[in-house]
């Protein structure tokens, strides 16, 4: 698993579970979202992002499928 800490206004960090193909977003405001079925090469794409915030907008959200973190698990970066 990889964990990065972003430089955004909404995002806090990300976390990426490469053989679950899982995508953790902690956001800023303290709620944690996984996303299933991400692939590798946008989790890339987030971290060399120029606004993290406005690509999850575009390119993660309402494109893959979303859960609340149940166990509001805690991640550091790497």
């Amino acid at each position: 698993m990889r964990a990065i800490r972003l430089r955004s206004s909404m995002i806090e960090r990300a976390l990426f579970d490469e053989g679950a193909q899982e995508l953790t977003i902690c956001f800023k405001a303290g709620r944690k979202y996984i996303y299933s079925g991400v692939p590798r090469a946008v989790f890339d794409a987030l971290k060399s992002a120029a606004s993290a915030g406005a690509f999850f907008n575009q390119c993660i959200k309402g494109r893959f499928a979303c859960r609340p973190d149940p166990e509001r698990r805690r991640f550091r970066p790497a």
